[in-house]
């Protein structure tokens, strides 16, 4: 966790996603990507396993260079992208520090890419929210195929390594905001950010 008043330049803990003077003077308060101990849930998809196997080949890459243990990854395997938030739910419940969803969601013919994208994403949203465990969205919604293998390690990127690197940062961004408020508790609070 990083906590510092932001100076007029606007260096900092802050990534460089802000103005120098967006931030000056204010109490900042920011993750890091430091994993060394932290515990994490990773719920993949095996629909379209093709992409979902390469998101989670990133997210366990994304691991290993921001120091999370292999004992300390526990991984999920669900049937398809609409079982992710109770897999999500579970995981958080088992006392890890945050959640990783990853699938792949490809246009068909008919109207079941909107339920099951939509339902996914407001389903992991839930649980972060009722849990205070943080839960990354490494859900790709594509129109193709072509578009899903681009961001699963393709010439866009790995979206798995992106959603890891999320919940490394909110759940040490969290850790800092109980910090700073001793005391504080509600739902979820004190198991995402428990003092180790």
């Amino acid at each position: 966790m990083a906590t510092e008043r932001a100076p007029a330049s606007g260096a900092g803990p802050v990534r460089a996603a802000f103005a120098a003077d967006a931030l000056a003077g204010a109490h900042v308060i920011s993750g890091t990507l430091d994993g060394g101990e932290i515990r994490l849930g990773i719920a993949v998809s095996r629909f379209n396993a093709d992409v979902t196997s390469r998101l989670l080949a990133g997210a366990r890459s994304a691991c290993g260079r921001h120091g999370v243990a292999d004992e300390a990854i526990s991984i999920a395997v669900v049937p398809g992208a609409f079982e992710l938030p109770l897999a999500a739910q579970a995981l958080a419940y088992s006392g890890v520090d945050a959640v990783v969803c990853l699938g792949a969601v490809i246009r068909g013919e008919t109207t079941h890419y909107d339920l099951i994208a939509g339902e996914a994403a407001a389903g992991c949203q839930r649980v972060q929210l009722d849990t205070g465990v943080p839960v990354a969205f490494g859900v790709l919604t594509t129109e193709n195929l072509d578009q899903a293998l681009a961001r699963a390690g393709g010439e866009l990127g790995n979206k798995g390594e992106e959603a890891v690197d999320t919940a490394i940062e909110m759940t040490t961004l969290l850790r800092g905001t109980v910090q700073l408020a001793p005391g504080v508790t509600g739902p979820g609070v004190a198991h995402s950010v428990r003092a180790r």
